[in-house]
């Protein structure tokens, strides 16, 4: 992918060229994209290795799982033990702090983009997406993003009532996560069918504007040292926003926004999955990581 010569939106894109990113100097190495799938995959080998080979590293699942004997809880999760139980047992208590102390210095929706099986999955829909899109075969229905709000509480609200944790059964990355450890079972057929929606009707609906773990860990971002910066280096291109998959928190980049003069600005919105594909898309370098961990350093 040549951002500097090329409009490296979507739908000008193959998946394949994505995974490697052209240098300015005209040297190829491999993309961001590239680093994050590899990521999802090196986290899974490790939970199925540590099941069928007893290699002790990461044992679970996504939901709860012990990394070198250290408890990790998914904090939706840990939500939903207590709306059922009104109760939190000890080590869901220190998994829990573990991880959102982890995600506070990391970036909170990084999780969606470098952990979560389905954000992987949840490309390959999208670029099917923006291909039919493009040969005008579908039409794309955006929502309000801010629907994922009453499914967080929504769903928090069935386990309260019922004793049981009902996200779970409609969960598809802890569908997928089972999957991979444990073996496949009926319950992908559900994932096939949140993939077809997206494919068909909406993009990337799943992590948009259902999915109560990606907006929990969008309430850890807000907070969070790592973000993304935006320069004045910017022309207003909005190949980012067309690239993103949360583009409302790229409202920066938008010609007439309001930067109250202000030549560097973070992108403050906990919704930014840091995924970086903004950043390897800017034709101008205007968008970057940052860490504030280096103040600390």
């Amino acid at each position: 992918m040549d951002k500097y010569n090329t409009r490296a939106t979507i739908e000008n894109t193959t998946l394949w060229e994505t995974l490697f990113v052209v240098t300015k100097d005209g040297k190829k190495k491999p993309s961001i994209r590239f680093w994050r799938w590899c990521s999802i995959i090196g986290v899974h080998l490790l939970f199925f290795l540590s099941y069928h080979i007893d290699l002790q590293m990461l044992e679970g699942t996504l939901s709860g799982s012990r990394f070198l004997g250290f408890h990790l809880i998914d904090p939706y999760m840990t939500l939903q033990v207590f709306a059922a139980h009104h109760e939190i047992p000890t080590n869901l208590i220190i998994g829990t702090v573990t991880i959102i102390l982890g995600y506070l210095l990391l970036g909170g929706r990084a999780y969606c983009s470098w952990v979560c099986p389905y954000g992987l999955i949840g490309e390959i829909g999208e670029k099917l997406h923006k291909t039919l899109v493009k040969k005008k075969i579908i039409k794309s229905h955006p929502f309000n993003h801010n629907v994922k709000y009453i499914f967080w509480v929504l769903f928090l609200v069935f386990a309260f009532i019922s004793g049981y944790l009902v996200f779970e059964v409609f969960n598809v990355v802890g569908i997928i996560s089972r999957s991979i450890i444990y073996g496949w079972g009926v319950a992908l057929s559900f994932v096939l069918a949140v993939f077809l929606v997206e494919v068909f009707y909406s993009q990337r609906a799943w992590c948009r504007y259902v999915c109560p773990l990606g907006t929990t860990y969008a309430l850890i971002g807000w907070g969070s040292a790592t973000k993304i910066k935006w320069d004045d280096r910017c022309d207003h291109c909005q190949v980012c926003t067309q690239v993103c998959i949360v583009p409302h928190v790229l409202e920066i980049t938008k010609k007439n926004a309001d930067r109250q003069g202000k030549k560097e600005i973070s992108i403050m919105s906990g919704d930014c999955t840091l995924c970086g594909r903004c950043v390897e898309v800017c034709h101008t370098d205007a968008l970057n990581f940052e860490t504030k961990l280096k103040k600390l350093i």
